[in-house]
C-alpha cells in the first residue's frame, strides 16, 4: 500500500522526535490498525528512551494514494490500545 505524508505529519514527526522510518516500519506490520473518526489509525507500541509508548498514525484512505494526515506517541497506551 502507498502513503504520502501530508506537512502537517512531517511537522508533527519533528516536533515529537518521530522518525520516518519508524513510521513506515509501523505501517508495514502494525499491531493495530482501527477505525476512528473517518480515518484508519495504523498504532503499535514501540520502546524509547527504556519507555513505551504508543505510536498512533492517523491516515486518510479515501483517497489514493492514502495520506498520513498526523503522527504522536502516548504513554497512555491502555486508553488507545484495543485489547
Amino acid at each position: 500500500m502507498e502513503f504520502v505524508f501530508s506537512n502537517h505529519a512531517l511537522l508533527q514527526m519533528k516536533l515529537r522526535q518521530i522518525s520516518k522510518s519508524m513510521v513506515e516500519r509501523i505501517l508495514e506490520n502494525p499491531e493495530q490498525i482501527i477505525k476512528e473518526n473517518g480515518h484508519k489509525v495504523y498504532q503499535s507500541v514501540v520502546l524509547i528512551n527504556k519507555k513505551k509508548y504508543l505510536i498512533r498514525i492517523f491516515v486518510s484512505y479515501k483517497k489514493s494514494p492514502n495520506i498520513i494526515i498526523t503522527v504522536y506517541r502516548t504513554s497512555k497506551i491502555k486508553k488507545y490500545h484495543e485489547s
